[in-house]
């Protein structure tokens, strides 16, 4: 095989970095993104969303519509195809970084890192593809507009949450633009960082209850705890937030195979297999009618693809996972938006019964960006998904690989199903808690483009005013109108029997 030529790479100083943000500054004011407004040739976003239904899993469709149905919120989630049609007639910077394509608040988490360290960032890369940064900032913002607005919060208290994940993304950018290029590489949020930054909000909100001493003697203990409670419900909210937060953490550190195990498998005659519950899981027991393969096919395709799949992982990782073998695999629907798309789990065991591994396969089909971006430079999605993923988690999983299909004309990539990973409820959140989530997005979203980008040229162009904050969030919320009517939009297609829909799968 032949060996690539390294490509010339440029290195300007940081004056003309500085530079070339500030010249995209003066032609595109960071404040030109308020203001939006649909384009008058605008696609209709329910014909959008059937075409992409063509390449999908025909019994699944339903249950994608069905699960997008739930609420403005959820139809967000499925509809990245939607915004990047629209973001596709925004202004931009010029300025771009390796994007996730599908930035909202529910596609951060916490999952553990090679070391063991449990990690806040992104966790889903399915759209990843490099274009403006900008693309990236607008699908957060908005998500957390429309996220406040599902749970009930005031205009107010929704566009606190909004502007306050830009503000992060804004200050952390101009943190990087200033830190050496390896301490950028290296930056992580780890779980000890976000606990203590939840604990010093708590502390400093109980620092503002100074006249708790003058109430002693005048009630009894109670009485004096519930007038505290009404004195101070930003005080309790932070507690109750903690309290939340830590449940989750310690939720994370369980999530493993072994509990995987526990759940998804069944020990039948001395050996486990993974449970049936259709349509969500179906073994490849019973694929048949699925895709006319046979249990003995299906299991056969399964393990030559995990051959081709080893193949994509540096030696140390694939002589590891050789220590596994194949026991089991299933469908299994995943998600909101990735409901239709083609997704397995494998069930592989190492020394015995009690030494499992789950891997999961996804589909990675072409970006929604690439339509308005240009192809990726990977003619295999999958790859495409996983350097894309590399690129811009502080961390990746170690098990990242991709292979072709059965179909060639499908592309799939491979990781672990569990392996500490943990989200936000983000549905019962508060609006003190979903600001501080805000915050921890908006800094993880900086850090992962300034591992791809010009961090230096971008906080240039954002500036130290707020005048990319407000913009931003004034789009943020005229595109959660538009979502809401995109929103009505799909019910009404699902009533009328256009769309067909099964809910509460």
């Amino acid at each position: 095989m032949p060996v690539q030529e390294a490509r010339r790479v440029a290195h300007p100083s940081i004056d003309e970095r500085r530079a070339r943000g500030s010249e995209a500054a003066g032609l595109t004011p960071p404040s030109i993104h308020a203001g939006w407004k649909p384009a008058d040739d605008r696609p209709d976003p329910v014909a959008l969303l059937e075409a992409q239904n063509l390449t999908r899993e025909p019994d699944l469709v339903p249950v994608r519509h069905g699960r997008m149905m739930v609420s403005p919120f959820t139809f967000y989630r499925g509809a990245a195809k939607v915004m990047a049609a629209d973001l596709a007639d925004t202004p931009v910077a010029g300025l771009d970084a390796q994007l996730c394509g599908d930035a909202h608040l529910s596609n951060f988490g916490l999952f553990a890192s090679p070391e063991r360290r449990l990690l806040f960032d992104l966790n889903d890369f399915d759209e990843t593809l490099p274009g403006p940064f900008e693309y990236d900032v607008k699908r957060m913002a908005a998500s957390f507009t429309i996220a406040a607005r599902n749970n009930g919060f005031s205009t107010s208290d929704a566009r606190t949450a909004t502007i306050t994940s830009v503000t992060a993304y804004r200050e952390a950018i101009r943190e990087f633009a200033q830190m050496r290029t390896l301490d950028v590489w290296y930056a992580a949020l780890a779980e000890d960082e976000i606990m203590q930054a939840i604990h010093g909000m708590v502390a400093e909100i109980k620092g503002g209850g100074k006249g708790d001493k003058a109430e002693k003697g005048k009630k009894g203990k109670k009485d004096k705890k519930d007038k505290k409670a009404d004195e101070n419900p930003e005080r309790r909210q932070a507690e109750r937030g903690a309290k939340t937060a830590e449940k989750t953490r310690q939720k994370a550190h369980t999530r493993d195979s072994i509990q995987a195990l526990s759940k998804l498998g069944e020990l039948v005659d001395g050996k486990y297999r993974i449970v049936s519950d259709p349509p969500v899981i179906v073994p490849v027991r019973e694929l048949h009618p699925t895709y006319g393969l046979s249990a003995e096919e299906a299991d056969h395709a399964i393990r030559e693809q995990f051959r081709a799949y080893r193949a994509t992982l540096q030696d140390d990782r694939r002589l590891l996972l050789e220590r596994f073998e194949i026991i089991d695999a299933a469908r299994k629907v995943v998600g909101v938006g990735s409901v239709g798309t083609r997704a397995f789990i494998v069930l592989l065991q190492g020394r015995d019964v009690a030494d499992p591994l789950f891997l999961q396969i996804k589909e990675a089909t072409a970006s929604v960006l690439e339509e308005h971006l240009g192809k990726s430079k990977y003619r295999q999605h999958g790859e495409r998904v996983v350097q894309g993923q590399r690129l811009m988690q502080a961390a990746s999983d170690i098990f990242l690989g991709w292979t072709k299909g059965l179909d060639v004309r499908r592309n799939f990539y491979w990781r672990q199903l569990r392996d500490m990973k943990g989200s936000a409820e983000v549905e019962t959140m508060i609006p003190l808690g979903l600001a501080f989530y805000g915050r921890i997005c908006g800094w993880t979203l900086a850090r992962a483009h300034a591992r791809s980008g010009d961090a230096v040229a971008i906080a240039e162009y954002l500036g130290q005013t707020d005048a990319f904050d407000e913009s931003i969030t004034d789009f943020s919320q005229a595109y959660a109108d538009q979502n809401e009517q995109d929103y009505d939009e799909f019910v009404t297609a699902v009533r009328s029997g256009r769309l067909k829909a099964v809910e509460g799968v």
